[in-house]
């Protein structure tokens, strides 16, 4: 079930995002060869709790066998496409990362990614980041009221798919707000017109997820990290938008 926001509720998923841009924002400064994954998520933890609020993947269950999620949030590096679990792993010149937050305030959720060069990266690595970025705000434009969300989910693929890349189809955007996932499910592909229409007060997360090489993942023992079976990199950003009678509202900014 779709739900629409009343006023109070997209303030309190507002406020949780603005938390969860700035602790990108902190993150994206801390990004350097030689600090590790783990450490990026002391920092993360501590600015969040900080802002009387809760790191919303830590302990996130995702049922089956897998483990709780035991991070405060996703460091996903090169081939790593999402999830990727913070531990002792250093960071390395030429290595991208993609930093996924979520927040829970006052009973309700922000969720936002973006993806990090370390030091000095090649060309192709930095293509790929700048045009992950791009579909995510093409994707955006299209997230308005009574169109649909593959009108979102085409948009994503046509311009990612026109640069020479693929977008990701195992995984996908989602509804935001009293749950971290909620309906509708928001795809990077899919034909434009079809799917849920969109209404005013409804919150959702765009998240492109973009492989250099093709389009195929899998999740590694751990239960969580997705990894492009190609071994190529991968790139993600990540938004909460509002739908409203006239253009769509960016909630994870600072």
């Amino acid at each position: 079930m779709i739900h629409i926001k009343t006023k109070k509720e997209i303030d309190f998923i507002r406020e949780s995002s603005r938390i969860v841009a700035e602790t990108l924002q902190l993150l994206k400064k801390k990004v350097k060869p030689g600090i590790t994954t783990l450490e990026l998520d002391h920092v993360a933890e501590d600015y969040i709790l900080s802002n009387n609020a809760i790191p919303a993947f830590k302990g996130y269950s995702q049922g089956g066998n897998s483990i709780d999620f035991p991070g405060s949030i996703c460091t996903s590096i090169d081939e790593q496409v999402v999830h990727g679990i913070p531990g002792g792993r250093v960071l390395k010149e030429g290595e991208i990362i993609s930093l996924d937050v979520g927040v829970k305030k006052n009973g309700y959720f922000g969720d936002a990614a973006l993806t990090v060069a370390v030091g000095k990266v090649s060309e192709e690595k930095m293509r790929l980041m700048d045009i992950t970025e791009k579909s995510l705000y093409v994707g955006i434009e299209q997230a308005k009221v009574n169109n649909r969300i593959h009108d979102i989910s085409a948009a994503v693929q046509k311009f990612v798919e026109e640069n020479g890349f693929s977008v990701v189809r195992d995984l996908s955007g989602h509804g935001v707000g009293k749950y971290l996932h909620e309906d509708p499910s928001v795809p990077n592909y899919g034909k434009e017109g079809t799917g849920p229409k969109l209404k005013n007060g409804m919150t959702i997360a765009i998240e492109p997820m973009v492989n250099l090489g093709r389009f195929d993942v899998r999740t590694l023992f751990d239960g969580w990290t997705v990894v492009s079976t190609d071994g190529l990199p991968s790139a993600h950003f990540e938004h909460t938008i509002l739908i409203t009678d006239t253009n769509p509202e960016i909630l994870s900014v600072c």
